[in-house]
């Protein structure tokens, strides 16, 4: 058991957005769902039966989605990063959690999913190439990174060596 759960609030969909999470990558699972009861309904207005929490987990990491209405809305403050090996992975995760956004790409691999969650797709290479003694080829990186949205490991490789 984990002793920190990243906690995501929601609109009414907290099912949706855990479900889709759970599709996009490979080694997620949905877990238990609970439900607004009669309780409280003067407060938080929601008909009982309806969703309050869904857990879920991405990688190993514990989530737990939360439909607490319109009050909380996400922000670039808070983002999960995605680390890819390849450029394959870089392109899948990409093009999924990028799917019907409404804001999309950003800057220097960072992405708003249609819920407006940020995620940051990442070569794993990257933090290495950034923290290079030589500080030539990482500032060639950074200055690469900076005009990219996707990452594109080869162009990040291209600039590390001088290319």
């Amino acid at each position: 058991m984990q002793n920190i759960v990243s906690c995501l609030w929601f609109d009414g969909n907290a099912e949706e957005a855990a479900r889709f999470y759970v599709s996009v990558f490979k080694d997620a699972r949905l877990g238990a769902t609970t439900r607004y009861g009669e309780a409280g309904r003067e407060i938080h207005g929601k008909p009982a039966g309806s969703v309050l929490t869904v857990e879920f987990q991405l990688n190993g990491r514990d989530f737990v989605a939360l439909n607490g209405g319109p009050l909380f809305k996400f922000n670039e403050a808070v983002s999960f990063q995605v680390p890819c090996e390849t450029q394959d992975e870089i392109d899948y995760y990409w093009d999924k959690l990028s799917a019907d956004a409404v804001k999309g790409a950003q800057q220097c691999g960072w992405l708003k999913d249609k819920y407006g969650l940020s995620w940051q797709v990442v070569p794993t290479i990257l933090p290495e190439m950034l923290k290079d003694r030589d500080r030539e080829k990482a500032n060639r990186v950074m200055a690469a990174l900076l005009t990219m949205k996707k990452l594109d490991i080869a162009g990040l490789t291209r600039a590390h060596a001088g290319k």
